[in-house]
């Protein structure tokens, strides 16, 4: 079943010359999927077509398997932002909804040939697609030769702990906080961002304001903990110390928060989207005995992400 939605989504991106595309979630946009987006610049380049994406949202898993949280490690805005700077031509965002997913391979293959002018298609090799994951590499030629597109295959991008680079490794080690890990499987550090919304406001008291950030609910967060960061405002890259956590030691019921201490940083921000990369988890959460002994360990933590970052010229 080929809907028309996602006909109208294809149509709007399309350049009306051949091209050479990829389809996938490219939730991270990690280093393997910079590889496939690469790859897919480079061949169009090589035989003069349009260079092109395909990405889906909300992801399969979240229409398909409702009962299973779905946490995205990009935001679609930064997916397509992230997506179109491997130095692509286009990006289409298909809609996949539960109509969508019944879509026969082969029918959505005709629709790439209608509308982008499909010349060359670049997968990896594990890929599948449409209903049932017919579409595999096997039955991809054979639509190839009747359709009149080449089909390339790009070897998968391994790590030092799996058999390939992975959106769900990402997820693991956020999940333990190991953000310099993170950072090595995207090529990048990882980042959040949102706008600065009022909270508690308990920071300003204690001679440590915070900017809390907020966050939707399908994004994949760092372990709670304190976190060395970079935020970057309107000015540049400043250096600032994360929370990620429930404030235990208020024990205030308000849910998990990010707050942002930006070092040597007094301006009112409420409002603005702020974006915070983390650099490095410098402790886990805790709860203290009282405010005296929470702001001391506040200063260490800030002192101790001031030197880090300095070190990386972040400030200084």
């Amino acid at each position: 079943m080929v809907t028309e939605l996602a006909r109208w989504e294809l149509r709007r991106a399309a350049l009306g010359r051949p091209t050479a595309l990829t389809i996938g979630v490219f939730d991270g946009v990690h280093r393997g999927h910079q590889a496939v987006l690469r790859h897919v610049v480079e061949s169009a380049a090589r035989h003069g077509l349009a260079a092109a994406a395909i990405t889906f949202h909300p992801h399969p898993k979240q229409v398909l398997r409702p009962d299973l949280t779905t946490e995205y490690v990009t935001s679609l805005e930064d997916r397509l932002s992230l997506i179109m700077q491997t130095g692509l031509d286009t990006v289409a965002t298909v809609s996949f909804t539960s109509e969508f997913s019944l879509t026969d391979a082969g029918d959505f293959v005709r629709m790439l040939v209608d509308e982008f002018q499909l010349a060359r298609l670049i997968i990896g090799e594990d890929f599948a697609l449409g209903r049932q994951r017919g579409g595999d590499l096997e039955t991809l030629r054979a639509l190839g030769t009747e359709l009149g597109y080449e089909v390339e295959v790009v070897e998968l991008l391994t790590s030092d702990s799996t058999d390939k680079v992975s959106s769900t490794e990402i997820r693991d080690a956020l999940n333990q906080g190991a953000v310099e890990r993170v950072g090595d499987l995207l090529g990048r550090r990882y980042s959040l961002h949102g706008p600065v919304v009022y909270g508690f406001e308990r920071g300003r008291t204690i001679g440590f304001a915070t900017a809390n950030v907020a966050i939707g609910n399908d994004r994949a967060i760092p372990a709670p903990g304190v976190y060395a960061t970079i935020a970057h405002l309107e000015s540049g890259p400043a250096p600032s110390v994360t929370n990620i956590g429930m404030r235990p030691t208020f024990d205030d019921g308000g849910g998990l928060s990010i707050e942002c201490h930006i070092i040597d940083f007094d301006q009112d921000i409420y409002g603005t989207d702020l974006r915070v990369e983390f650099v490095q988890r410098l402790r886990g959460e805790r709860k203290f005995d009282g405010i005296d002994a929470l702001v001391e360990q506040i200063g260490k933590d800030r002192d101790a992400a001031r030197e880090l970052l300095a070190a990386m010229s972040i400030g200084s």
